[in-house]
């Protein structure tokens, strides 16, 4: 059995214990990472990790060349990113686990991409490294690699929008465009990265940290359905795009849907950091207007 959303701490426990000797290969990627800090992550994952985690940088690994007019975190180029799940030792064949320090805001980045690439057996431990060692479960400290591996890229299209096609859509009215930050800079009442305050006009807010019980942990999928459904409204998966501020957050969002059974929604990758940087595109601030 493949897992695809979400993977627990026991069952990832059980794995390393190698208490399933059917299953195929495994490789489990430590995504930490810091907005404020590109440092912070792997330090954090020098200091301590799961036992044969390898370790994806968010600005490195996981995003391409900034233009100043691409956004912070720009999806790289096909190739590249089939290149580096081949150094992460991950194959068409590799079931992966993502983790990063307790939300999965960032190894959802990283989940996003390998099912653009067209990789399903891909899921987010759930809690991440919080619940890991909350639980008093191993780690190890140092660096680790595993060998090589050959992954063939089968990109799905219709997973991602350009800003143009977002451009398009904004103005038609009919598709529902869902920003995945906080109220707060949703709203344009506090911007703390960006250079400009405000939201694409015409979408709605969906933090992604509502995605998550007290715990930290995933809510479950119905209580996810619902509050996805009063976000979307009358509009289909299909007829809805995600973004957040660099195409990252809205990916948690994305990996919410899935595991709510609610599939087919795009990922603008430039989202908010890539609109605003051009003073000619419209800018709304203030609650969403329904």
């Amino acid at each position: 059995m493949s897992f695809t959303t979400l993977i627990s701490t026991d069952e990832l426990g059980a794995h390393l214990r190698g208490a399933r000797p059917t299953e195929g290969p495994w490789v489990v990627v430590d995504c930490r990472s810091d907005l404020k800090d590109e440092t912070w992550g792997r330090a954090q994952y020098v200091a301590g990790h799961i036992p044969g985690a390898v370790y994806a940088d968010l600005n490195h690994d996981l995003a391409g060349p900034k233009t100043g007019k691409n956004g912070r975190h720009p999806l790289p180029a096909v190739d590249a990113l089939a290149t580096t799940f081949g150094r992460l030792g991950i194959s068409n064949d590799t079931q992966v686990v993502v983790y990063d320090q307790d939300s999965g805001l960032y190894a959802s980045r990283l989940w996003w991409s390998l099912r653009y690439l067209g990789h399903d057996a891909v899921a987010l431990l759930d809690g991440g490294w919080a619940r890991w060692t909350t639980e008093g479960r191993p780690a190890v400290t140092g660096e680790e690699t595993l060998p090589a591996a050959r992954f063939t890229p089968s990109v799905r299209r219709g997973y991602s929008v350009t800003v143009d096609q977002v451009k398009s859509l904004a103005a038609d009215g009919r598709t529902r465009l869902v920003d995945a930050r906080g109220p707060e800079r949703f709203e344009g009442r506090e911007e703390t990265i960006d250079k400009v305050a405000g939201h694409i006009p015409g979408a709605v807010n969906h933090f992604y940290k509502w995605n998550l019980a007290p715990d930290g942990t995933m809510l479950p999928p119905d209580e996810l359905r619902e509050k996805f459904r009063a976000v979307l409204g009358n509009h289909t998966p299909g007829q809805t795009v995600m973004y957040c501020g660099s195409g990252v957050s809205a990916c948690h969002n994305l990996l919410a849907m899935e595991h709510a059974g609610l599939h087919g929604t795009p990922l603008y990758v430039g989202s908010w950091s890539e609109w605003s940087s051009d003073p000619a595109r419209p800018v709304e601030t203030g609650p969403a207007r329904r």
